[in-house]
């Protein structure tokens, strides 16, 4: 709880800006108390912001101490930078819409403020005006039917193609669908889920376009998004095109119109607010809410109640964190579907990770391993990062493990349809961290599992990867219509040649075919097979995940592995979701889930997991993990968290030290009671 007025600092002068300036001049909650300029000498700035001290430089409002909030009005690329240092900083954050420039980011802000405990808030001001509740209740009391579609606009025509102006400059993002494509991207998303009965509701398909000026930014766009249940949303916005920016709500007794919403109707100091509701053989119903007070008050008030009620997100109708990130990921879509990508998002200029920073090299909260014939250590944990489709994106994730003390990373050449390989050579390449770093590079998938097939894919690997060989390479799958001799011949290959510098073996092999393996390289000079990639975990697969899989997970197979002292890097190693709330002995939506892992014996597993992660002060799920850790042979769990905090609380069962008493205990049970 925060007693008294919220101090607000403004980080960067402009318009907006001064805006917000009139909102907490016209607030209960706030005063303005600072403002960061990095040319605090320039004129005007005191008269433009009168009662506010005029600070030097970003950092300098950050460390002021009498500045308890921080609003941040610079240009769209700055914004994720300083509101996680501003979080850092402990202070509470209302950031300008664009929240980020993608969903990714936003997630890291939102990240930095729970660690911190403060406040972060999209500054989407028409959301917390009196006329966005009041359209919200004519939805829900049916005043035009049931709703089919939404219509809106917000475009304007600047004078002319300005390429110093920031509204076409690609590297301050410029264009519509970040400026302002989110207006009605959020709009649609709140009348969509008025609808419903929700929140807010997020598109099934969204489909995009768009007009690519000569800067390389969007002047013109439109989208289509459709939401469960059928309702269509038709949304478009501009810089450089004058459209009408009226909100439509069609619904199966008539339609809603709002023009410029953003706005209530007005301007930027005040917005009176007015509805249209037109019902067929009806006059039209205007509904006017009168209101005088300024526009940018209602959201400083907003976020003074949130941060004074030690909340750290906005209360609806404001844009909630689940909110912001849902119109950011349908931004996301709409930009990759005109393939718009900004400069300053590839690697070339992507040179410091998220928070603005060089990438830190000492991190040591991941420990290390040797394992045999391996020239480095490894982390303890592995990364996976399938899911990302861009370098701004994926780096994030990458940036956080490697700080943390992770260097093991691992690829598969049908990743992706291979921009796993690529996103992690761009950001080898660009935090110069290869020779850091331990690769796993996996080849040879089903249909194309042939020993010729090694080295042309290993090729295609390296040049995606901007290296001359990988630490780890797998086959990823085995085909045992070809003579095992022949496949170890092949990885012999590459290894002699350079290209494998460490292990190879087998992911997905059974342990006769390993047998056979060793058993030839042994009698014909070969390099031995020397790891696994299988899936292996607290819980066992009853059925593979996917056709070809193995699981190592069975009693033979941990004492095989036991004896051989093989390493395995397992996949799946989290039981993919089976020792969270998602699974249980009565939760029977998961498809994969029931029939991949649902046993008694498994449940009997979860069951012990759950009674000793309560003792311990954690999740089933660190417990999980480190049952893998604890192995008597080498394991090395991939882990593939999405967000920043999936793979912080991956990072939790690290802290968990479990005995082989332990173990055996998880494993099989009340016969062998832990001590």
């Amino acid at each position: 709880m925060t007693s008294g007025k919220i101090r607000w600092g403004i980080l960067g002068p402009g318009s907006i800006a001064k805006s917000f300036a009139g909102g907490v001049a016209g607030s209960r909650t706030g005063t303005l108390e600072a403002l960061g300029a990095r040319n605090p000498a320039k004129p005007g700035l005191a008269e433009t912001f009168p009662g506010a001290r005029i600070l030097d430089g970003y950092e300098a409002l950050l460390a002021d101490g009498q500045v308890d909030a921080v609003y941040i009005s610079i240009p769209h690329p700055g914004h994720a930078e300083w509101a996680i240092k501003a979080a850092e900083a402990g202070k509470h954050v209302l950031c300008e819409k664009p929240l980020a420039l993608t969903a990714f980011e936003a997630d890291a802000m939102m990240h930095a403020a729970r660690k911190a405990g403060t406040f972060l808030g999209e500054a989407f001001m028409y959301r917390l005006h009196p006329q966005t509740l009041q359209l919200v209740d004519l939805i829900k009391s049916g005043a035009v039917g049931e709703v089919r579609m939404i219509k809106s606009s917000f475009g304007f025509a600047m004078p002319g193609f300005m390429p110093e102006h920031r509204l076409y400059a690609n590297d301050l993002a410029g264009g519509g669908i970040l400026d302002v494509g989110g207006y009605p991207v959020s709009m649609a998303r709140l009348i969509a889920g008025a609808a419903i009965g929700q929140p807010f509701a997020e598109p099934d398909k969204v489909a995009g376009t768009a007009h690519l000026g000569q800067s390389g930014v969007d002047e013109w766009a439109s989208a289509l998004l459709h939401f469960p249940g059928g309702i269509v949303a038709e949304v478009s916005c501009s810089i450089s095109l004058d459209q009408d920016n009226v909100l439509r709500i069609f619904g199966t007794k008539g339609r809603i119109e709002v023009p410029d919403f953003w706005f209530a109707g007005g301007n930027r100091d005040v917005g009176p607010g007015r509805i249209e509701v037109i019902r067929s053989g009806a006059a039209r119903e205007v509904i006017s809410l009168n209101e005088t007070r300024h526009l940018y008050s209602f959201e400083v008030d907003a976020a003074g109640e949130a941060i004074q009620a030690g909340r750290q997100e906005f209360a609806w109708p404001g844009m909630s964190w689940a909110d912001s990130l849902g119109t950011l990921r349908v931004l996301d879509k709409w930009r990759a579907a005109v393939g718009l990508e900004y400069g300053i998002e590839k690697p070339a200029k992507r040179i410091n990770t998220i928070s603005g920073r060089p990438l830190r090299t000492d991190g040591d909260t991941i420990g290390k391993r040797t394992i045999p014939d391996l020239p480095k250590p490894v982390s303890l944990l592995a990364l996976g990062f399938e899911d990302f489709r861009s370098f701004s994106s994926g780096s994030i994730l990458l940036d956080a493990y490697f700080e943390a003390g992770g260097n093991l990373f691992d690829t598969g050449f049908v990743y992706g349809g291979g921009y796993t390989e690529t996103l992690l050579g761009e950001w080898l390449k660009n935090r110069g961290v290869r020779d850091q770093s331990v690769i796993i590079a996996k080849g040879a998938h089903s249909p194309l599992c042939y020993p010729d097939v090694i080295a042309k894919q290993l090729a295609q690997s390296l040049d995606r990867l901007q290296t001359d060989h990988v630490d780890i390479y797998f086959m990823h799958r085995d085909n045992p219509d070809v003579p095992v001799g022949e496949f170890v011949d092949a990885m012999d290959a590459e290894a002699r040649a350079g290209r494998i510098r460490g292990l190879f073996g087998g992911s997905n092999w059974t342990m006769e075919r390993v047998d056979e393996a060793i058993a030839y390289a042994e009698k014909n000079g070969r390099q031995k097979p020397g790891a696994l990639s299988n899936n292996f975990s607290l819980a066992e697969m009853l059925e593979p995940i996917w056709p070809g899989c193995i699981t190592s997970s069975t009693d033979a197979w941990k004492a095989w592995l036991t004896a051989r002292q093989m390493p395995n890097f397992a996949w799946s190693s989290q039981g993919r979701g089976f020792f969270t709330d998602r699974a249980g002995r009565d939760r029977t939506d998961n498809e994969e889930l029931v029939r991949v892992w649902y046993s008694e014996k498994n449940f009997g597993r979860r069951d012990r997991a759950i009674e000793l992660a309560r003792k311990l002060g954690k999740s089933p799920i660190h417990v999980a993990l480190a049952y893998v850790l604890a192995q008597p042979f080498p394991s090395v769990p991939l882990i593939g968290p999405r967000t920043l905090d999936e793979l912080e609380d991956s990072l939790k069962a690290l802290d968990v030290k479990l005995t082989p008493e332990d173990v055996a205990w998880l494993d099989e049970g009340p016969e062998r009671r832990r001590a």
